[in-house]
C-alpha cells in the first residue's frame, strides 16, 4: 500500500470495506491517507455507470479540500447559483436563490455526474486495493478479528470489517441475523424496508446548446417540476461536459407501494426502466427555447443502458455496529432521493468513521472498537435524521439548507481547512476528540527524529 500523508503511520490493524460504491471509496481514500491497511471486496464484476448527478456544497467541500481533490472536482462540476421549481405549465413558480452561500458558508452549491465522481473517487484508492466480482455470503466475528466468506469459496480476514455495501446490505442482514438471534435487535430494525418511491435516472450524451438551450448558461440549470394533482416530480441539471443529468421520482401511496413492492425488481438497471419511460414521457420541461420539449426528448437523447429504474426506501436504522463490524451509507441509513442528503450523508459518515478509526491504538481490543463505533453513530445519527426529517415543504426548504450546512466536517489528521463564511462550523465530535491524539503522535514522532 502507498503511504500516506498523516502523521499516522502505526497503524497495525486492518479494515475490510464490502462495497466500493460512494462510502466505501471516501472510506478508502481516508485510509489511504492515515496509512491504515484496508481492502474493498466489491460484488460486481464491473463498474456501470448509471446514476444522475449529486448536488454538493459547504458540507464536503473541507473535505475534499483536505484530500486535495476539490480543484479536480471543480473543474467536473457546474456551479449551481439556484433551484428552480416550476409547474407543468413550464413556469418557473418560484427560486430558491444560493448567490449569497460562499459569503456565507465559504464554498459554492455545485452539479457533478454520479459517473464522473465516481470516477474521481476511484483514482484515489490503489487499483490492487478493489477486488471486484467478490459477493460475501459469511460473516464471522471472534473477540481478535473477523472473517467474511465469499461465494466463490475464498475468505477474507481483518481487525475491522465496514459494511459499505447499500441499502440491501449482506454485512447488515448477516450482523442483524446474529443480533435477531441473542434478542438483541431493535423490533424496528427486524421490519423490511418499505418502498416508498419509485425512481428513474439517467443522463443524455452531450447535446447541442442550439437544441437545448439551457446549455449555453455558465451556471448549472437545476429545474424541479412538480406534477399537477399527481404523485411525481420531475428534476434535470446541466452539467459541465454539456448533458442534461434527470430524475424522475414517483411517490408511492399505500396501494401502489405494495404493488410496487410484490415485484423483484429492487436493481439499478435498464431492462426495469421502459415501462416507466412510457409511463412519463410526456411530462413537461422547461429547455430555454421556444420549442417544447418533454421528458421524453431527454429519454430519447440517452443511450438506453444509462437509463435506469430502482424502488427506493427511507429508513434510519438504530444498529449501526456490532462487534468489529460498522456500518456506513445506505447501509444503515436510506434516505428519500428527493432531499438529496443520500451521498452527502454517506460521505459524512465514512470522514466521522475514519477519525475514529485513526485515533484507535495499533492493535485495538474488540472493546476499544466498539467504543469508537459507538462514538461514530452517537456523532452522525442526530444528522441523518435531521437530514430524513426534512421538510419536503419548499417553504421550508431554505431554513433547513442553513441548518444543515452549519455541519462542514473535517478529517482529524489532515490539515484543516480554515472556515471562510460568516456562518461558521458546528461543533463536530470526532474532529474535538481525536485532534488532541493525532498532536500527541506527532509531538511523539519529532522528539523521536530529533533524538536520533
Amino acid at each position: 500500500m502507498t503511504s500516506g500523508t498523516s502523521e499516522n503511520g502505526h497503524a497495525q490493524f486492518s479494515v475490510i470495506i464490502v462495497g466500493s460504491g460512494i462510502a466505501g471509496l471516501v472510506l478508502a481514500m481516508l485510509l489511504e491517507k492515515a496509512c491504515i491497511p484496508y481492502d474493498i471486496y466489491e460484488r460486481a464484476t464491473e463498474v456501470t455507470s448509471l446514476g444522475s448527478a449529486i448536488f454538493f456544497n459547504a458540507t464536503t467541500a473541507k473535505l475534499f479540500k483536505q484530500c486535495g481533490i476539490y480543484e479536480d472536482m471543480m473543474k467536473i462540476a457546474k456551479l449551481t447559483p439556484s433551484i428552480q421549481i416550476a409547474n407543468e405549465k413550464r413556469e418557473v413558480e418560484y427560486t430558491l436563490d444560493f448567490e449569497e452561500a460562499v459569503n456565507m458558508f465559504g464554498s459554492s452549491g455545485y452539479i457533478v455526474s454520479r459517473p464522473m465522481l465516481y470516477d474521481l473517487l476511484r483514482r484515489q484508492v490503489p487499483h490492487e486495493r478493489i477486488h471486484m466480482g467478490k459477493k460475501v455470503i459469511n460473516v464471522q466475528q471472534t473477540e481478535d478479528h473477523v472473517e467474511i466468506e465469499f461465494q466463490d469459496g475464498s475468505t477474507a480476514s481483518g481487525d475491522i470489517l465496514v459494511g459499505a455495501d447499500g441499502a440491501y446490505s449482506v454485512v447488515r442482514q448477516k450482523l442483524y441475523a446474529h443480533l435477531k438471534g441473542k434478542n438483541q435487535l431493535p423490533a424496528s430494525d427486524a421490519v423490511p424496508l418499505p418502498f416508498s418511491t419509485v425512481c428513474l435516472v439517467g443522463q443524455t450524451r452531450p447535446l447541442d446548446p442550439e437544441v437545448f438551450p439551457n446549455l449555453k448558461i455558465e451556471g448549472c440549470q437545476f429545474i424541479r417540476t412538480l406534477g399537477d394533482n399527481k404523485p411525481y416530480t420531475w428534476t434535470y441539471f446541466t452539467t459541465q461536459q454539456k448533458t442534461v443529468a434527470f430524475m424522475v421520482i414517483h411517490y408511492l401511496n399505500e396501494v401502489s407501494s405494495k404493488e410496487n413492492g410484490s415485484t423483484s425488481n429492487i436493481d439499478w438497471g435498464p431492462e426495469a426502466a421502459e415501462i416507466m419511460c412510457n409511463q412519463v414521457r410526456d411530462f413537461p420541461i422547461i429547455s430555454g427555447g421556444d420549442k417544447p420539449l418533454s421528458v421524453g426528448d431527454l429519454i430519447d437523447w440517452t443511450p438506453k443502458e444509462l437509463i435506469s429504474k430502482v424502488m427506493l426506501e427511507e429508513k434510519v436504522f438504530q444498529t449501526w455496529h456490532h462487534g468489529r463490524a460498522v456500518l456506513v451509507g445506505d447501509a444503515c441509513h436510506k434516505l428519500s432521493p428527493a432531499g438529496g442528503s443520500g451521498a452527502n450523508c454517506a460521505i459524512h459518515d465514512s470522514l466521522c468513521l475514519a477519525n475514529r478509526l485513526n485515533a484507535l491504538s495499533e492493535k485495538p481490543t474488540r472493546a476499544e472498537i466498539e467504543k469508537a463505533f459507538q462514538a461514530y453513530r452517537d456523532e452522525r445519527i442526530p444528522w441523518v435524521e435531521a437530514a430524513n426529517n426534512s421538510s419536503l415543504i419548499f417553504k421550508t426548504m431554505v431554513e433547513q439548507m442553513i441548518r444543515m450546512t452549519h455541519y462542514q466536517p473535517m478529517c482529524a489528521y489532515l490539515p484543516l481547512i480554515e472556515d471562510k463564511g460568516t456562518i461558521k462550523s458546528v461543533h463536530q465530535e470526532s474532529l474535538h476528540d481525536t485532534l488532541p491524539i493525532v498532536e500527541l503522535r506527532r509531538k511523539a514522532k519529532e522528539a523521536a527524529v530529533s533524538a536520533l
